[in-house]
């Protein structure tokens, strides 16, 4: 396994003035997903660090967090769930609202992606202010499983994201801000 070089991958990530709205800046991953030793370095320490938990699915948030989550899932040889926006599966769903830092969000799993009982792990790209990372629990809640661990690329510590997870869902950030 390679260690991701945390400089090297802070310089990778670069930010964008006033996307999606004014006001906001957008931490944009794109020369990250670029380089490809840089990519398996962070996919191999978010793999090493979910391999810490005994666990049978990752959970990822739409759409960044499917490249990362994808990616450690098939590393640890376990199953992914996907967790979009609203309208965007085809089964039926259970869903959560949710506030982002610039307005209202919903997003919905599978009913049938999770058995009861069954520990996750989420794996999301960006940590800002939790609400899309917490609401992504309660859908694992609400279908009956566990969230052993939530693993973000980047966290804005600025925006206190990880005080609205449930304190007993260890948070694993690769850098912070």
């Amino acid at each position: 396994m390679s260690r991701v070089n945390h400089a090297q991958l802070q310089s990778s990530i670069r930010d964008i003035l006033d996307f999606p709205t004014p006001g906001i800046v957008f931490k944009d991953i794109s020369p990250l997903l670029g380089d490809g030793p840089l990519f398996r370095s962070v996919i191999d320490e978010l793999a090493e660090i979910a391999s810490n938990t005994e666990l049978s699915k990752i959970v990822a948030i739409d759409a960044r967090g499917f490249v990362f989550g994808a990616a450690v899932a098939y590393k640890l040889g376990l199953g992914f769930i996907p967790i979009r926006k609203k309208g965007k599966l085809p089964y039926k769903t259970v869903g959560s609202s949710y506030q982002l830092e610039y307005g209202d969000a919903a997003m919905e799993i599978h009913i049938d992606a999770l058995n009861p009982g069954e520990a996750t792990v989420l794996v999301d790209d960006l940590l800002a202010t939790g609400g899309t990372s917490a609401s992504a629990v309660n859908l694992v809640q609400k279908l009956g499983g566990s969230v052993k661990a939530a693993l973000f690329v980047i966290e804005l510590d600025f925006l206190h994201g990880r005080a609205k997870l449930p304190p007993d869902v260890p948070v694993h950030s690769l850098i912070r801000f």
